[in-house]
């Protein structure tokens, strides 16, 4: 997946400014692919060469021009061309396993501290999507459609967090029952 492929997913429902896609990205998208403000810019000017977005400004009086972005049909048929390729795993880049991995260059508390850190950052996240779940997605079957998929991803982050808070528990266990070497 490219970041053109999550923008493009964004702009399907409704036209949004870079401003817009960069809080889109730091409130649900963000949860499952990450892009700074600046990332999200570049590659819309990209799009637009490419002819898969296209702008307009919108004046607004005592404010800068707003320039807002709307996926053209040329996008849409990109963006339905690649749902349909099969998706392939991702390569797990975790920095904490490689740390854990040459973890006897360092003191077993260097490692503890730091997954009990990781363990606390992902208890954070699981609780942000547990409300959205209790906000969003209370009775599932009155979802729409496209709700039902939003909450079929959102399910994918409980589940990861999850995951990742389970690794961090048994991780913390092993450590601090082993005596440095």
């Amino acid at each position: 997946m490219s970041l053109s492929h999550a923008i493009l997913t964004c702009l399907v429902e409704t036209p949004q400014s870079g401003y817009d896609l960069s809080k889109i990205f730091g409130e649900s998208v963000g949860y499952f692919w990450h892009a700074s403000q600046q990332q999200i810019y570049r590659e819309l000017g990209k799009m637009e060469k490419q002819g898969y977005v296209r702008s307009e400004v919108i004046p607004r009086q005592g404010r800068l021009d707003k320039k807002n972005y709307s996926i053209t049909e040329a996008g849409k048929e990109y963006l339905i061309e690649w749902m349909q390729q099969p998706s392939e795993p991702d390569i797990i880049r975790e920095d904490i396993l490689v740390k854990v991995f040459s973890g006897n260059l360092v003191a077993d508390q260097v490692l503890i501290t730091d997954i009990e850190n990781r363990h606390k950052t992902h208890s954070q996240k699981l609780l942000e999507y547990r409300k959205v779940e209790q906000e969003k997605f209370l009775k599932t079957k009155e979802l729409s459609k496209s709700e039902k998929l939003k909450y079929l991803v959102l399910k994918a982050g409980i589940r990861y967090e999850i995951s990742l808070i389970d690794w961090c528990n048994e991780a913390l266990e092993i450590l601090r029952n082993t005596v440095d070497n």
